[in-house]
């Protein structure tokens, strides 16, 4: 299907979506967002997707939100409308491994929406913050929250109380980004990582995300929990007969993703 602000593509069982606003430097609007949630609940909803990229161009991942498309709003507009809640946190729920894979500009929204994802891998030009503050509001995607358990409280209330970018070395030093990359390899590291992801058993790859995931809501004895009936549950799959039986006969693994 054709979207008017996404490029989208599908490699075996990897999708990789491409934010496509090149005129606003991929700022996030409504239209984009409402193609964006579209597209990952039809990924979502392929069982031969198994692992999704998301990206924007060389020069912005995302330079923030459309400010032109939000500034006249009121408070019960954006009440009313659930502005943001409504459109913007499915890459947060989406069920399967997403990876962003970011270069250039990923600003207010935009390095919220990266956040979203799994993991990020950075480009070496790549520059992440938080300048809302310079605009008279404060990040209102989850980047207080998000943000804050990425790179703890200090950072966190530096980029959020000033505005400061950080670029792609000291995101990847204070555990924002996975890892930094070569900008004329992003993509090329983000497909090599999403085929490896992707050759995992499915349902095994679901679950060690939401059981990461609950780390950052949970206690840790909850988790260590969680972690466990998950583990336990494994047990239950093909996928764990066939992994195991293939390590102990020494050849690779026939996941059935069931």
């Amino acid at each position: 299907m054709a979207y008017a602000t996404l490029l989208t593509e599908v490699e075996g069982a990897v999708a990789l979506i491409t934010l496509n606003r090149p005129e606003a430097l991929n700022a996030l609007n409504d239209q984009l967002m409402n193609e964006l949630t579209e597209v990952l609940d039809s990924y979502e909803a392929d069982p031969e997707i198994r692992c999704v990229i998301l990206t924007g161009s060389t020069r912005a991942f995302a330079a923030g939100a459309d400010i032109k498309a939000m500034r006249t709003q009121s408070y019960m507009d954006a009440y009313m409308g659930d502005f943001i809640t409504r459109n913007w946190e499915r890459a947060a729920t989406f069920r399967k491994p997403i990876i962003a894979a970011v270069a250039g500009y990923a600003l207010g929204g935009g390095c919220e929406l990266a956040m979203m994802c799994d993991f990020i891998i950075a480009a070496e030009n790549a520059q992440f913050g938080q300048p809302e503050i310079t605009l008279g509001v404060m990040p209102g995607a989850g980047g207080t929250q998000r943000l804050t358990r990425f790179v703890g409280k200090s950072k966190a209330m530096e980029m959020c109380l000033t505005g400061r970018r950080i670029a792609a070395e000291e995101a990847e030093r204070c555990g924002l980004v996975s890892r930094v990359v070569a900008t004329d390899q992003l993509l090329t590291e983000a497909w090599e990582a999403a085929r490896k992801v992707a050759s995992m058993s499915l349902p095994i790859t679901m679950m060690t995300k939401e059981s990461v995931n609950a780390a950052y809501e949970t206690s840790l004895s909850q988790g260590v929990m969680f972690e466990r009936r998950l583990f336990h549950s494994m047990f239950a799959t093909a996928d764990q007969k066939e992994g195991m039986a293939a390590f102990v006969e020494k050849r690779p693994a026939a996941f059935r993703h069931e």
